[in-house]
């Protein structure tokens, strides 16, 4: 088993638990270049908010790097704000196998600061 099929294997495990919780979820995705975050619905089909490093308006604002803390942290407060203003303030976080470690932990905290609990 190799580093991504071990991941996915945990992400999968996870899904499974909130699932059971009928909550939305903040999934997140992390690459070497960039992280995203999307604001999944209870029923897990359909994406009420994003936020993304690719989106073009960040992209000039992060000065060509994505694939940091400061990025990610505020990709964390920019999905918090998106998902208070479609009426989501409790979520499940997502990490999707990832460590909760420096990206992930810094999206996090930045969601949590910007007044979503989880």
């Amino acid at each position: 088993m190799n580093k991504k099929e071990s991941r996915i294997r945990r992400s999968r495990q996870t899904r499974i638990k909130i699932a059971e919780l009928k909550v939305p979820r903040v999934a997140i995705f992390r690459s070497n270049l960039h992280i995203t975050a999307q604001l999944f619905s209870p029923c897990g089909t359909k994406v009420l908010a994003a936020a993304s490093t690719m989106e073009d308006d960040l992209r000039k604002s992060l000065s060509n790097n994505g694939g940091n803390t400061a990025a990610a942290a505020v990709i964390g407060k920019l999905i918090a704000e998106r998902a208070i203003k479609v009426g989501v303030t409790e979520i499940a976080f997502d990490r999707s196998g990832f460590r909760y470690h420096g990206r992930v932990k810094a999206l996090a905290e930045a969601a949590r600061e910007a007044g979503l609990k989880f």
